[in-house]
């Protein structure tokens, strides 16, 4: 009887001797003895593999190891695909899709340098990539950049059900590749954060210029959501409030110039900083003094904003934030979260727990109009049109005066299904009706 010891010292062996196909056939036979049929077949794929190359065979081919890597990295073993993937590099290290996930995995786990030396790696030996699933509906050519699309729910609005998905990393082409790309009948701007578009905004606009066929969200409207632009993008609206903000390029020097820019902008105390192109609310921080947020801003030493804080405190001593989504600018209520704290996600407000935060969620997605009330959902629904992004989003709360209170307004807005039967399925068929609605969306603009 082989143990789980045994396995674990060829397991380090191969840490040192990963193309050892003879290590491979051993560990199959560790592993089915324990039980374990799926590793073993993965060794043995990796036996197989290693042979052939090393024989030079004709027909070798680094397929099947690549899904096997693949398949450990979706089932969210990292360690265990980032293992299988060095394998597939030490055999051909031209695989692409195999540094591309090095590097996702190695973002995962905190290590920037080399995520950055894999995506680097990926994207020099290519940048485009193909997702299809038999005959899709249609071609969607997706712009996005090397770190990904960020919030943009491009799985979830773009099912390989009907749509073949050409993800194009746009930052690391050449102008000359725009007139390679496979053939496609729409455009989506997965690039939705206007901080992460602008170091290549130039070159967005001349594939936009040069394009001819339809493009959701172009780069020119992205470009209109910073969120220190949001106050004027929708002044004048009726029972509208945005919270004055200003984008700091750089930390100020000395508490004067901070005092300077804080005057300059119209801000007023206490105040949230935000690093550029985050979401989620990371390192979000609430200062109420001149000394801690210079503090903040010295040890945080990157480009942000400075908002204005805003107390949203409901009667009921929480805070609520919704979220709305808008395809070709018409609204759609997604989720509501109800927390203890001011720094509201869904996540983090442990909804599920609470039936009544589940109710009163499921009320809103029911029928927003109501909850909300006509004057609220006439706002929205303005709002909606001033953004004018053929998809995109606001998270908001209600004040007490009965006006919107805008946190954000841009496409970087998440949809995403939840699990069948979990205690929040209830949401699935209003992301259906997204889903949808961005479907008929795609039917329309491609036959423009």
């Amino acid at each position: 009887m082989i143990n789980i010891d045994c396995s674990s010292a060829l397991e380090r062996e191969l840490d040192v001797d990963p193309c050892n196909a003879a290590l491979h056939r051993m560990m199959a036979v560790a592993l089915r003895a324990q039980g374990d049929e799926l590793g073993a077949i993965a060794h043995s794929i990796a036996a197989r593999t290693v042979d052939a190359y090393a024989a030079g065979a004709s027909d070798a081919t680094i397929d099947a190891l690549c899904n096997v890597a693949t398949g450990y990295f979706m089932k969210g073993d990292k360690p265990g695909a980032a293992r299988w993937y060095r394998l597939v590099l030490a055999l051909d290290p031209n695989i692409a899709v195999a540094h591309l996930n090095l590097a996702a995995i190695h973002s995962d786990e905190g290590r920037a340098h080399e995520a950055r030396a894999s995506r680097d790696r990926a994207f020099a030996l290519q940048r485009v990539f193909v997702e299809r699933l038999g005959e899709p509906l249609r071609n969607v050519l997706i712009l996005c950049m090397g770190e990904g699309v960020g919030n943009v729910p491009v799985e979830t609005l773009l099912p390989t059900t009907s749509c073949a998905r050409i993800k194009y990393a746009i930052d690391y082409a050449r102008d000359e590749e725009d007139a390679e790309l496979p053939p496609y009948e729409i455009v989506f701007n997965a690039i939705g954060d206007a901080d992460v578009a602008a170091p290549i905004g130039a070159r967005l606009e001349r594939f936009a210029a040069r394009c001819h066929r339809p493009i959701l969200n172009p780069p020119s409207l992205v470009a209109h959501t910073y969120r220190h632009l949001l106050g004027a993008r929708l002044a004048g609206l009726d029972g509208v409030l945005v919270a004055p903000c200003v984008r700091s390029e750089t930390v100020p020097a000395s508490d004067d110039e901070l005092m300077q820019r804080i005057a300059g902008g119209g801000l007023s105390w206490p105040l949230l900083v935000r690093p550029l192109a985050t979401h989620g609310g990371e390192n979000v921080l609430l200062s109420e003094s001149p000394h801690a947020l210079k503090a903040h801003l010295d040890l945080l030493d990157a480009p942000h904003y400075l908002t204005t804080f805003v107390d949203y405190q409901s009667a009921d001593g929480y805070y609520r934030k919704y979220r709305v989504i808008f395809v070709d600018r018409e609204p759609f209520a997604y989720h509501l979260a109800v927390s203890e704290h001011w720094l509201v996600h869904y996540f983090s407000a442990d909804m599920a727990r609470h039936p009544w935060k589940i109710q009163e969620e499921r009320d809103f997605l029911e029928n927003p109009r109501a909850v909300l009330g006509e004057r609220t959902w006439q706002s929205i629904r303005a709002i909606g049109r001033r953004l004018d992004l053929d998809y995109g989003g606001i998270d908001f709360t209600v004040l007490a005066d009965g006006r919107v209170f805008v946190f954000e307004a841009n496409a970087t807005m998440l949809v995403h299904y939840e699990r069948d039967g979990g205690a929040l399925a209830h949401k699935n068929p209003h992301v259906r009706g997204i889903v949808d609605a961005f479907e008929r969306l795609l039917d329309q603009a491609s036959q423009c």
